[in-house]
């Protein structure tokens, strides 16, 4: 059986990357029949002044943090961002106490 990485990496469906921050989208669908339709991503924004903001999560499916599973899904696809935009795994806590927006 493939690891939750492994499954998570296979359900992409979008993603991009720069300077300016990005995202990264993935088909909950993929992972679990009964979300068919509905998606999770992991993006980051760019506050100004050359500064990123913190790697926030968000899901289509209404309320989905208080499901244990969606949040063990959203944590992993905060690590596969975090690596795909060169941050290592023990600098994420510290990004992750940067706010999400500027607003």
């Amino acid at each position: 059986m493939k690891n939750l990485r492994e499954k998570v990496v296979n359900a992409v469906i979008r993603e991009k990357f720069s300077s300016r921050g990005g995202g990264i989208e993935i088909d909950l669908g993929v992972l679990n029949s009964s979300w068919e339709g509905e998606k999770m991503s992991a993006y980051q924004n760019y506050l100004g002044g050359g500064m990123l903001g913190g790697i926030g999560t968000d899901s289509t499916i209404k309320d989905w943090k208080g499901y244990h599973k969606l949040t063990k899904i959203a944590e992993e696809l905060i690590k596969i961002y975090a690596y795909n935009v060169g941050i290592e795994d023990e600098d994420i806590k510290d990004y992750n106490n940067l706010p999400l927006s500027a607003y």
